[in-house]
């Protein structure tokens, strides 16, 4: 009986510390669920993976977007601008989770490059740029594009935003990069065919827009590593995930493993033994 008693007494101990560590999440973000598992590669900074960069099994909270100001990359890589030379995830600029055409498949965790904005005369704007109440967007960024061996700076090309948002990307040169998800944007001229089989679209099949304010459901804050990779494995989304984030993972449910039993071996030698105490 009393053995029962202890186990629901440390079950609900353990319950209650959960409620407690999400409760505080949620007060300190702001956000229901305060984080999220990425589960693609296309943050990626190396094959591997590594922490500081968004990796397939990371957890990363998430902030609210009305708590923070968004910084694009191209904010953080002007000079002169008051957020040059911020980083966040390892590259210039935010990282945001939003939802694609503000529908209600799975989020994408994404960097925003620029952002239009609307012009009271009737132009766009780009903050980070010095363009102003432009009819259209013609920006090179200082992104580097690997091509044929050598790089290229990413260019919007002609670009006409159809409403107010940001254009975004992942971080992995090898999927994403200066393959944007709005690929409209640096190629005016490619065909709808090539636009839909190439660009990032959404769950009817449509191409992705820029992204409205009103579609960004956060801003991703700390990165907690590995540790996602065990609910994308018991979900059967874990095809991206990285050997070094498994053995990642292994080494943390290891110590969790041992932990209990060297603290109580450390408290055994501090605790004096029977021959002291008399």
């Amino acid at each position: 009986m009393a053995t029962g008693f202890t186990w629901a007494r440390e079950a609900m101990l353990a319950g209650g510390l959960v409620i407690l560590l999400l409760g505080s999440m949620w007060a300190a973000t702001g956000s229901f669920p305060p984080m999220v598992v990425v589960e693609s590669g296309s943050m990626m900074h190396t094959e591997e993976g590594s922490i500081g960069s968004i990796d397939p099994g990371d957890l990363v909270l998430v902030m609210n977007p009305d708590r923070v100001d968004i910084v694009t990359f191209v904010e953080a890589t002007e000079e002169g601008n008051a957020n040059f030379g911020y980083e966040t995830h390892g590259m210039a600029g935010d990282v945001i989770i939003y939802q694609k055409n503000g529908g209600s498949d799975t989020p994408v965790i994404h960097r925003p490059l620029l952002k239009a904005v609307a012009n009271e005369s009737g132009g766009w704007d780009v903050p980070g740029t010095t363009l102003r109440n432009v009819d259209s967007v013609t920006w090179t960024l200082d992104y580097q594009c690997p091509y044929h061996g050598g790089t290229y700076d990413l260019m919007i090309d002609r670009w006409v935003p159809p409403h107010e948002g940001y254009l975004t990307t992942g971080d992995n040169v090898d999927s994403n990069g200066c393959k944007i998800d709005q690929l409209r944007a640096t190629n005016p001229d490619a065909s709808e065919q090539y636009i839909r089989g190439n660009g990032l679209k959404d769950e009817n099949g449509n191409p992705v827009l820029a992204v409205k304010d009103d579609w960004v459901v956060g801003v991703a804050s700390a990165e907690i590593p590995w540790l996602g990779a065990a609910k994308l494995f018991f979900s059967g989304t874990s095809s991206s995930v990285s050997d070094q984030t498994w053995r990642g993972l292994g080494v943390v449910i290891a110590v969790i493993i041992a932990a209990p039993y060297m603290l109580e071996t450390a408290m055994d030698r501090l605790r004096p033994s029977s021959d002291e105490e008399e």
